[in-house]
């Protein structure tokens, strides 16, 4: 099968590619992305030389690069993860989530529409639990529960999952959608609040946190996510949707006290001098208080459970940061590191 995936080299695709390519040698995968700040072709090097793998550098916006690349390969399966997905950078600049976020996968879809006949291919829309919006101190996002984002990433995010669903109904694209919690682990560029604060507490420089930290997320390891994605389109109904989660909801604080912990003991500093460095910052405009995953749908129907737990997910992160010097020394230049400073460097 020829299995085309967008965005393979940002944070969650590399690690789609890196596991899925060597597992599965009789399909032939396609990564197609533009290389933006956040990609980095060294998270492919592993497998750059496989022969079941190839990449085409070319923007999802631009309709006639993804028709040429269709054209090309003539893929029978889509695996979409191409998005901006930074929070605050579609605070500061909206503009390139509706893009990318919409008009991409609008392109993506309409492709599809061109090469494949009503009930043909398969299109796997990967999305985040953030277009639910904000939970109170109880309860759990659903595959029926409202859709209301707060952010204009959400709400990209959100309007993306509708139009995946409508050219289901309209135009019988076969489709399947996940909806996951927050990802960490590694390849993930150091925006994140995760790298962020390991490199930070290695580095010694401050921890920014927002408001008083006490926002909660659930957190997914990035492997098993891919497993789940992996589960849904090899065994998961057509045109539904399933939940992804971790199991872990931690607030923003204790995760960067349990890195601070995890990172002092890999580096066999002094915790109390890395939680000194923790940092409270304005809070951002609409930040949701908590997020909660049920995933219940696709364990009973699935199988499908995380393998990682908060600590040993946590603990494989903080030691694949601090053993890749290159990968981080590589995406610690440029824009990365204008925006973190033009973003971070006042607070």
């Amino acid at each position: 099968m020829k299995i085309l995936v967008t965005g393979g080299a940002g944070f969650i695709g590399a690690n789609f590619l890196n596991l899925l390519v060597p597992r599965h040698p009789e399909h032939h995968f396609v990564n197609l992305d533009k290389l933006t700040y956040a990609a980095n072709p060294l998270s492919l090097a592993a497998i750059e030389a496989a022969s079941n793998y190839e990449m085409t550098v070319a923007d999802i916006v631009d309709y006639d690069a993804v028709e040429a690349v269709f054209r090309k390969h003539e893929p029978e399966l889509v695996v979409h993860f191409a998005a901006e997905s930074h929070v605050d950078r579609s605070i500061s600049g909206p503009a390139p989530f509706i893009k990318s976020n919409i008009e991409g996968t609008f392109n993506l879809l309409e492709a599809c529409r061109k090469h494949w006949k009503p009930g043909e291919g398969l299109f796997h829309h990967v999305s985040t639990d953030e277009v639910y919006g904000s939970l109170g101190d109880t309860g759990l996002f659903t595959e029926s529960t409202a859709y209301d984002p707060s952010s204009p990433y959400s709400a990209s995010k959100a309007a993306s999952d509708h139009l995946v669903r409508a050219y289901n109904r309209t135009f019988k694209i076969p489709m399947k959608l996940t909806n996951c919690s927050n990802n960490y682990g590694p390849y993930q560029f150091p925006e994140k609040l995760i790298p962020l604060m390991i490199l930070n507490a290695k580095d010694r420089k401050p921890l920014p946190v927002y408001g008083e930290g006490l926002n909660v997320r659930d957190w997914l390891y990035v492997t098993d996510h891919c497993d789940a994605i992996w589960a849904v389109i090899n065994e998961g109904r057509v045109g539904e949707t399933y939940n992804v989660g971790g199991h872990n909801e931690v607030r923003n604080i204790d995760v960067v006290n349990t890195l601070c912990r995890i990172v002092a003991e890999e580096t066999d500093s002094d915790e109390a001098e890395l939680r000194g460095l923790i940092t409270y910052v304005k809070d951002r405009p609409g930040h949701d208080l908590r997020y909660a995953i049920d995933a219940g749908k696709i364990k009973s129907e699935l199988g499908w459970t995380p393998k990682e737990t908060f600590d040993t997910g946590m603990r494989r992160t903080v030691r694949w940061y601090l053993e890749n010097t290159e990968w981080v020394d590589r995406v610690q230049t440029g824009d990365y590191r204008k925006w973190i400073e033009e973003n971070y460097g006042a607070r």
